[in-house]
């Protein structure tokens, strides 16, 4: 079993044309006025400021500058600008901070030079679209989790990546966990044996949108909040107002999202490829419950290893099932059968992997040092495709064979158009 953590953390990029790509240039270079300090200070801006882009603000208030932010509904605009300035002018030795500026339309934000990097936090059917253009605008990106709303999707952001060299962070923030990454430690090294199963319990398969139209809010527009997704009639329960304060079901339907099978499978099916050594990979057989044989959603590895979507009687979290014992792992939990197993500590000689405490100052340090994030846009995509393809294998319900080298199944026209996603115009994958 490799052991990638030595070269993830020293990875550089060595072309000139890379490392220019990489700078954060100061802010006299590009002729701004009111400049503070060399780059210590990154500049943000946030696509998309709902509910979970505030709950992000928090995390990055103190540690870079949130500049700008767009936004479809101009009253979580303005909630998101006012909580914004509140947290800035609490913070202490601070640059001098500029302010928030709002944007119905985040294309007029990307033109912007004096931002660095970008917060992508829409519903999952825009993830791709606007990442892309982050990218081809040379910004950094931060991008929630799931990466990708379609195997396609992911596969265009990582070469948009590559092609502009940026730094991209998939916000499957549990790799930043001590537990999570003790938790897969342990597997890498052997505590629990030979692994046998990996049990990963998460919520359902996304289903079709079936909510009826309702009248849309003069202070949204709908037809941007759609944006490359087919069209749809407004409904609350898609985009509800900011006074509810909840996070929005969006998340439940194919059109726009993966269903909990990918809002939390991004975090859980993530650990499992991380403990397993498969960040550059995937199952290669889906088998889903046939009522006989075929209890659950049952994955294959190539190795033989088995990977199911079952409910294991505790929260959402991963259990490994190996040759010395089992080892349960979770937000609330780490703990294993027989209990010694989740006692060990990882000695100095074994393997160990990519050391995070905090997932955006790791994406941070990774912008100005020039090295690879945590979490980064290949191995959100390998996670966002096990999500895909288990909601495929949900909705065909038969087996499906897939060559996770080429992306493609073996043989099954039908299954792969569904590894596409339908843009609307003049939205593209570009």
């Amino acid at each position: 079993m490799q052991n990638n953590s030595v070269t993830r953390r020293k990875f550089l990029i060595h072309t000139s044309k890379a490392a220019a790509a990489f700078t954060i240039i100061p802010r006299f270079v590009l002729g701004g006025s009111g400049y503070t300090a060399p780059s210590d200070q990154i500049t943000l801006g946030f696509i998309g400021t709902g509910k979970q882009g505030r709950g992000l603000i928090n995390g990055f208030a103190n540690k870079a500058q949130v500049l700008a932010g767009s936004e479809v509904d101009t009253q979580k605009l303005s909630l998101f600008k006012t909580s914004t300035e509140k947290l800035y002018a609490h913070i202490k030795q601070k640059p001098s901070y500029k302010g928030f500026t709002g944007y119905a339309d985040f294309r007029e934000m990307l033109e912007r030079k004096d931002i660095d990097a970008v917060v992508v936090a829409t519903p999952d059917h825009w993830h791709a679209v606007a990442t892309i253009m982050a990218a081809n605008a040379g910004k950094h990106v931060y991008c929630e989790k799931p990466l990708a709303h379609s195997v396609e999707e992911g596969r265009a952001m990582v070469k948009a990546v590559g092609k502009n060299n940026i730094v991209l962070q998939t916000g499957s923030m549990q790799r930043s966990s001590n537990n999570f990454r003790l938790a897969c430690e342990l597997v890498r090294n052997g505590y629990v044996g030979e692994i046998k199963e990996v049990l990963v319990n998460v919520g359902k398969a996304a289903i079709s949108c079936d909510l009826p139209p309702q009248p849309t809010p003069a202070n949204l527009n709908w037809d941007m909040w759609l944006g490359p997704a087919q069209p749809y009639s407004y409904n609350a329960e898609l985009s509800p107002p900011v006074e509810e304060d909840v996070f929005p079901n969006w998340r439940l339907y194919k059109e726009f999202g993966g269903g909990f099978l990918s809002d939390w499978g991004a975090h859980m099916f993530d650990i499992a490829q991380w403990a397993l050594d498969k960040d550059h990979t995937g199952p290669v057989k889906f088998l889903p419950p046939d009522g006989k044989e075929v209890k659950v959603l049952t994955m294959l590895y190539a190795d033989g290893v088995i990977m199911k979507h079952e409910d294991f009687g505790r929260d959402y979290g991963v259990r490994f099932n190996g040759t010395k014992g089992s080892l349960d792992v979770s937000r609330s939990f780490l703990d294993s059968k027989p209990g010694s197993i989740a006692k060990n500590n990882i000695k100095v000689n074994e393997k160990h992997l990519y050391e995070s405490n905090d997932h955006h100052v790791d994406w941070l340090e990774a912008i100005r040092k020039n090295t690879v994030p945590v979490c980064d846009v290949e191995t959100g995509h390998r996670t966002s495709s096990v999500c895909c393809l288990a909601n495929i294998a949900y909705w065909l319900n038969r087996p499906l064979e897939w060559d996770p080298q080429e992306e493609k199944f073996y043989n099954d026209l039908e299954a792969d158009k569904l590894l596409k996603a339908p843009l609307r115009e003049p939205w593209t994958l570009i």
